[in-house]
């Protein structure tokens, strides 16, 4: 997939991960209302925005922390993302976050205003929830959906 050169329209992005409030957290899936984690949520907003998914998910890790050379989710967003600075992301981006120090980046989540964000969290499902403090600290990348 060549790198795309325009965003999406964030409301498109916001709107498309509101509707999968609610989606139960189930690991390595990707259905809404049926179940998903937090990179499946972000797999599902893919479909409905841009399109099909560019390539296959292969099975993955739940240890958030997870350490290593490379950051796989962020080298994945890189093959079909726009990459900002994290500083620069607002709302419809989407964001990694590293969730222990010295840890590579394990779970993400879609920005629905400069303080809120959707996530799919263990227990809990899809929610919408404020960034906190916490939260903001452990943000490591920050991309944009492309337009189709």
């Amino acid at each position: 997939m060549t790198r795309p050169q325009s965003a999406a329209d964030p409301d498109r992005i916001i709107a498309a991960a509101r509707g999968w409030l609610g989606t139960p957290y189930h690991d390595q899936a990707s259905l809404k209302g049926v179940g998903c984690d937090c990179l499946g949520l972000a797999r599902g907003v893919w479909r409905e925005v841009v399109g099909d998914e560019p390539f296959p998910i292969p099975p993955y890790s739940r240890d958030w922390g997870e350490t290593g050379c490379t950051e796989v989710l962020a080298d994945g967003a890189r093959r079909m993302m726009i990459e900002l600075p994290v500083a620069g992301a607002g709302p419809g981006a989407l964001i990694l976050f590293r969730m222990r120090t010295g840890a590579i980046a394990k779970h993400v989540g879609i920005l629905t205003a400069p303080d809120r964000f959707i996530h799919a969290y263990e227990r809990l499902g899809v929610i919408e929830e404020p960034l906190t403090s916490a939260w903001r600290r452990r943000i490591a990348f920050a991309f944009l959906f492309p337009s189709i």
